[in-house]
């Protein structure tokens, strides 16, 4: 079975972008570990903001099979794949279940949120960025119960980033 696996900077403060949907925050300075990730990837989960947001931009890791969880959009590029809400269930699981690599939890909140409740997260590599915004979108959002953790790792750097490795 293939493994989804959430990597997203995160702010000090638990924020994926701030109070006005910037990500500026956001250190482009270093690889921080990306392209060993993507080679481990062949897709990518994404919600419809996030696509929207990065559907025009041009970085080899935007031609992987990418799956658009949306309820609004019709039309998405050659490489992407619609899944409806309704679908979210049967549709991930046969996706997990054919043979691939691990497969990227790109965001965003609502789509993470949802993931979590159905047990399709299996590992977390938040990028922690030393900037505290102090409002802006959560990580986390609409849990209602505990998620316990473990610790597989973590990665300091010169910038004051720090990677996190858990496995849920």
């Amino acid at each position: 079975m293939r493994k989804v696996i959430l990597n997203v900077a995160v702010s000090l403060d638990g924020f994926i972008e701030g109070p006005n949907g910037e990500y500026d925050w956001c250190f482009t300075d270093d690889d921080y570990g990306m392209t060993a990730f993507i080679e481990n990837t062949d897709a990518i989960f994404i919600g419809r903001k996030s696509y929207e947001l990065i559907a025009n931009e041009t970085h080899e890791w935007y031609n992987k099979k990418t799956y658009v969880f949306t309820d609004t959009l019709d039309t998405v590029k050659p490489n992407a794949e619609i899944v409806r809400g309704a679908d979210l269930v049967s549709k991930v699981e046969a996706i997990l279940n054919e043979p691939g690599k691990s497969i990227w939890l790109f965001g965003g909140a609502s789509l993470v949120s949802a993931m979590l409740k159905h047990n399709y997260i299996h590992e977390l590599m938040l990028s922690v960025h030393p900037i505290v915004l102090g409002a802006g979108k959560p990580l986390f959002e609409d849990l209602k119960e505990r998620l316990p953790l473990t610790l597989t790792n973590s990665i300091t750097f010169s910038s004051g980033l720090v990677q996190l490795y858990y496995k849920v």
